[in-house]
């Protein structure tokens, strides 16, 4: 059951976070949650493979390169879903701090 409702806040998370900010369009709900189900995916199968390979430059900027990687997960994830929609790098960028945000918000109430 808290699979489910982790699952739950994660799309209400991008949901919120795609309303606010006017370089992401997401069609519905329903999209949300499979943004949330890939985005999942994603970041348990091919972003750590990716955090290995970038070690060193992760290192060289103290673990700022990380949001560049959080950023281009959001854009292929962007690519993959069909009703989500990001304009850029840099929306993707902002889209991937604020959901961060309040992901850590709902999930400090729940």
């Amino acid at each position: 059951m808290g699979i489910l409702i982790n699952w739950f806040l994660s799309a209400l998370a991008i949901f919120v976070a795609a309303y606010v900010l006017p370089g992401v369009d997401l069609e519905s709900f329903v999209t949300a949650l499979v943004v949330a189900v890939v985005l999942g995916v994603i970041n348990a199968f091919i972003k750590p493979v990716i955090l290995i390979l970038t070690l060193p430059i992760n290192i060289l900027t103290l673990g700022l390169f990380t949001f560049v990687i959080n950023a281009l997960v959001i854009l292929l994830v962007s690519a993959v879903v069909p009703g989500f929609k990001v304009d850029g790098f840099l929306w993707a960028l902002i889209f991937s701090i604020l959901l961060s945000v309040i992901n850590i918000i709902l999930l400090k109430a729940s």
